[in-house]
């Protein structure tokens, strides 16, 4: 054998050895990089299979709850504010979590009904806002991402490291709540902001008419990644095409012209966080926003019993819609956290049963929590009622 053949021997040797070693060193050093780092390499071609990045694969819906039978009809309690005769909720379950800062608007909410002012009656059948400025978002960033844009399309300075540093010290958080957002725009900016739920088509149309950009929080399917949320700043319609042009701080495109969907489509996405959204604004315009969003959005108990009476009529239309019934937890567990009455949080927990049993994703509690409170608050609801 020559002298060069035991080299070549040697070599292939060597290098058969050090890709053993690398295949069992490198995933635990893998797993210890941060989420955004493993999921990137998780993308490159065998990255996963080679590296054993531990990606868990998702179920294909959100667990279903056993022992339990699916309700046809929830009915939507008539108590409200001030509660009075029913069982008393335990207080510490009542605090506001980090989506649910309801008093936390005290900027934006005047004491008592605005008064309407003229608005655009009929609306036009298109209109276009110019000047937004398209960003492509960091890792699990279109929430800051969608808030700089509006930040700076009314001349705030922010960028979205800076608004993500705040929204999300920890870079590996999942998810940053539109009333999170509308906080640190009332209390860290020159500017104002509003989030509510329950809104509708019209209500888009009317702000970008009125010349006012607005975010919607919506369900997003991605093929390699499956569904999730996202935000999305709407800033054109059309009646005639009936197409919205909206923001896509994940997909683009990059030029500005906006993303187009039906109206159908936009719909059918934001039905799936509850119809909610948020809006920037001067303070200057406080008294248009007003009028643009009606008494109901400001009224917040008001707003969640529109909001379930909205899911419940949904339900009726479509037993099977899992997303409804999830909207009506949500509501009914909202108006539970507002009035204290424990009817609310049985009939939400209910709710959440059905939307189970029929079917949600998986990632649905990643950025929706009232499930969570529904059922805990009846825990300890029970844990009481025993002593």
């Amino acid at each position: 054998m020559s002298k060069r053949t035991k080299h070549i021997i040697l070599a292939v040797a060597l290098l058969q050895i050090a890709a053993i070693l690398f295949l069992l060193i490198a995933p635990p050093l893998v797993r210890a990089l941060p989420g955004e780092v493993r999921i990137r390499l998780a993308r490159i071609p065998l990255g996963e299979a080679l590296l054993d990045i531990g990606v868990t694969p998702l179920p294909t819906a959100l667990a279903a709850p056993t022992n339990v039978v699916a309700r046809s009809q929830i009915v939507i309690p008539t108590v409200g504010l001030p509660t009075t005769t029913a069982t008393a909720v335990p207080t510490a379950v009542s605090t506001p979590d980090a989506d649910s800062a309801v008093t936390s608007q005290s900027p934006t909410v005047p004491t008592d009904t605005p008064t309407p002012v003229p608005t655009a009656v009929p609306l036009p059948r298109q209109t276009r806002i110019e000047g937004l400025k398209i960003m492509p978002q960091g890792f699990n960033n279109c929430g800051p991402a969608n808030l700089t844009i509006n930040l700076n399309f009314y001349g705030n300075p922010t960028i979205q490291a800076e608004a993500a540093a705040f929204l999300k010290p920890n870079r590996e958080d999942r998810n940053v709540s539109p009333w999170q957002m509308v906080d640190y725009v009332n209390e860290q900016t020159n500017l104002r902001a509003f989030v509510g739920s329950g809104g509708d088509l019209e209500l888009i149309k009317r702000f970008l008419a009125n010349g006012l950009p607005i975010v919607i929080e919506k369900g997003y399917e991605l093929p390699t990644e499956g569904w999730l949320g996202h935000y999305l700043t709407m800033f054109a319609y059309d009646d005639d095409k009936q197409e919205f042009l909206s923001l896509d701080t994940n997909l683009g495109p990059w030029d500005g012209s906006g993303r187009l969907d039906s109206y159908e489509t936009v719909n059918y996405y934001w039905q799936q966080f509850n119809y909610t959204f948020f809006v920037v604004y001067p303070p200057e315009k406080e008294t248009l926003v007003q009028s643009l969003l009606g008494p109901d959005m400001f009224e917040r108990e008001a707003m969640w019993r529109k909001a379930a009476e909205r899911a419940q009529a949904e339900i009726e239309a479509d037993p099977q819609n899992g997303f409804a019934w999830f909207n009506l937890g949500t509501n009914l567990t909202r108006l539970g956290e507002m009035t204290g009455e424990a009817a609310f949080y049985e009939n939400g927990a209910a709710a959440f049963d059905n939307a189970r049993l029929v079917g949600v994703p998986p990632r649905f509690v990643w950025y929706q929590f009232r499930p969570y409170i529904a059922y805990s608050t009846l825990a300890k609801i029970a844990l009481l009622t025993k002593k």
